[in-house]
Order: C-alpha cells, then sequence, then structure tokens
C-alpha cells in the first residue's frame, strides 16, 4: 500500500524510524519499476538542529523543509552525489527524514544512483509523484537508533543525537 499524506504529517521522529523496512518504489521510463527496502534513515529536525539544512533559517536552499509533509527534498551532496529526504510534519516546521540505505544500496549516493534519482524530484510530492513513492508491504523489522553520521559541523549534543534509525 503506497503511504499517504496522514503518514509524512507526523514529526520526523516518528516518521524516520517508521520508514525503515517499507520499499521506496521507482517507476523508470520504460514502466519496469524497482523496489528497495529502506534499512536506514535520519532524522533532521528544525532550525535548532545545527545539522539540519534549516539551521540558518528559511533559504533557497531550505524553503522545501517548510513545506507540507510529504515533499521530496533531493539535493547535491559535495558536488557529487543526490540525497533523497522526505518533509514530514506541519508546513511551517522544517524537518525532513534522509534515506540513507537500502538493502542493495548501502549509502545515500548508491541508493540515488541505482534508483536513478536527481534534481528532478526535489519540490514534488512523494504522495502523488508517478514515478516515485514509499509503499508499506507489511514487513516489520527491529530498529536500532544510533548517531548520525556525516555532520561533524553540527553541535557536539546534535552529532550524539540517536536520529538515526537502522534495521536490527
Amino acid at each position: 500500500m503506497k503511504l499517504n499524506r496522514k503518514f509524512f504529517d507526523r514529526d520526523v521522529l516518528e516518521a524516520a524510524p517508521d520508514l525503515v523496512g517499507k520499499l521506496l518504489v521507482r517507476r523508470m521510463a520504460d514502466g519496469s519499476e524497482i523496489r528497495l527496502r529502506i534499512t536506514e534513515t535520519e532524522a533532521y529536525r528544525g532550525q535548532s538542529d545545527t545539522a539540519c539544512h534549516a539551521r540558518f533559517g528559511r533559504t533557497k536552499r531550505s524553503a522545501i523543509l517548510y513545506r507540507q509533509g510529504g515533499i521530496i527534498y533531493v539535493y547535491l551532496c559535495y558536488g557529487i552525489h543526490w540525497l533523497v529526504n522526505i518533509v514530514t510534519g506541519p508546513e511551517d516546521f522544517p524537518q525532513a527524514a534522509l534515506i540513507r540505505a537500502c538493502e542493495t544500496a548501502d549509502g545515500p549516493g548508491k541508493l540515488t544512483k541505482a534508483l536513478s534519482i536527481d534534481g528532478q524530484f526535489n519540490g514534488s510530492d512523494i504522495t502523488e509523484n508517478p514515478f516515485l513513492w514509499i509503499e508499506d508491504d507489511g514487513t516489520r523489522v527491529d530498529i536500532i537508533a544510533d548517531k548520525r553520521v556525516g555532520i561533524g559541523y553540527a553541535s557536539i549534543e546534535d552529532q550524539n543525537r540517536l536520529w538515526r534509525f537502522k534495521k536490527g
């Protein structure tokens, strides 16, 4: 079953762990579909989270984070890798879940490459997009909470938050 808006209208600390075990689905131009099971996510929550792109307030880059839950936020990391996030929660409270890994793609750049996800998806609605969505097939997994990675620029407090969620 395709996830609906209600799933994403929750705080990222509820939605991000619940994404683990779901299927990220990409319909290709030829009509074929690739389904990858999400194994790891990270939460980024608000302007006070120094690891979040909204830490400097609403900017051209972070404006998408202020939209309603369900909006896709894709950005280029280090000028090399596209990373895909899903905005969660209410409008005007910037937060998103980074989809960090799937079963056959053990990194955020590897999964966007495997699914041909790039900037064209930025700003679209994952609950309505005909080429990218998330499904719940009933699979349940154990979740392990851990520290986020790759955020050395953030405060020590934010680096130590257990906001990375992995399949146990």
